[in-house]
């Protein structure tokens, strides 16, 4: 193609520009994509000065989400993603969602490139050819949220899709060893429900209520999964802890559920007003 289209910041204000070959289009559109990236990533290093190693950015830049086969919604959007820290956001500033690193899966999807670049995106990417793929399909990747859920994104090049599949992984590295050392404490309370926090600093994790578990399972062995509904956006979300007194857990766990569902049964709760006017 000879043309492509600019975008401002407000996603109103679009042109369209066109130039008489499609090398000339191809070779304007990377100077703009590697000045956006120079410029991105000095706004992340200045960033990064004033924030603590556990806060830090590891890669951040504009991507076109793509809607999912079932979505009724707008063809496409143009969301600001960043990884940091533990979390991977939409819309920096204040994010639209956010999902902890380690709880999600990047996945990128196949590739159409010219026959003489196909030897270096595979050695890059580790990509194999499709003899289906059709010419112009986007570089896309998946974030797989769980359960059947996840957010396709499209960016421009080959090398954009390359550094954030790398960023990725860097960032779900960095994250899994600064949590895997330390000890999590998972807090069941009758009024607020369950709390996951870190065990040296008592930051809070997750938190969810009683009516948001929507179920469990375990190895029978050390592991735990318990499955919540988000509040907000409705999707299940897992939560996988490791125990090494599983099964006095999995009766906690009841015996406060159990208690929880008993406390709104106004049978039960005659019951014990009853009883308790004889034992006075």
């Amino acid at each position: 193609s000879n043309s492509f289209e600019v975008c401002a910041l407000d996603g109103a204000s679009i042109n369209i520009l066109q130039f008489c070959t499609a090398a000339e289009s191809t070779d304007w559109l990377q100077a703009i994509s590697t000045n956006i990236s120079d410029l991105t990533l000095e706004n992340m290093k200045m960033i990064n000065r004033y924030c603590s190693p556990d806060d830090q950015i590891v890669h951040m830049g504009w991507v076109c989400e793509n809607p999912q086969a079932n979505d009724a919604g707008p063809s496409s959007t143009f969301k600001f993603l960043a990884l940091r820290g533990p979390s991977l956001a939409t819309d920096w500033g204040q994010a639209e969602t956010t999902y902890i690193l380690y709880e999600v899966m990047f996945k990128v999807h196949k590739l159409w490139m010219a026959e003489d670049c196909w030897i270096q995106a595979r050695f890059y990417l580790g990509l194999q050819q499709d003899e289906d793929l059709q010419d112009g399909e986007p570089f896309c990747f998946s974030i797989l949220v769980g359960h059947g859920q996840s957010h396709t994104f499209s960016v421009e090049t080959t090398a954009d899709l390359a550094v954030w599949e790398k960023s990725f992984q860097t960032a779900v590295f960095m994250e899994v060893q600064r949590v895997g050392g330390k000890v999590l404490c998972l807090t069941i309370d009758f009024g607020s429900g369950f709390t996951c926090s870190e065990s040296s600093s008592k930051k809070i994790l997750w938190r969810y209520k009683f009516s948001q578990l929507k179920g469990s399972s375990d190895d029978g062995k050390t592991r735990v999964k318990l499955l919540f509904k988000n509040s907000e956006n409705k999707q299940i979300e897992r939560k996988e802890l490791e125990f090494s007194n599983l099964t006095a857990v999995l009766h906690c766990i009841h015996s406060f559920i159990a208690s929880k569902v008993a406390s709104v049964d106004p049978v039960f709760v005659n019951s014990q007003s009853i009883s308790g006017k004889y034992m006075g």
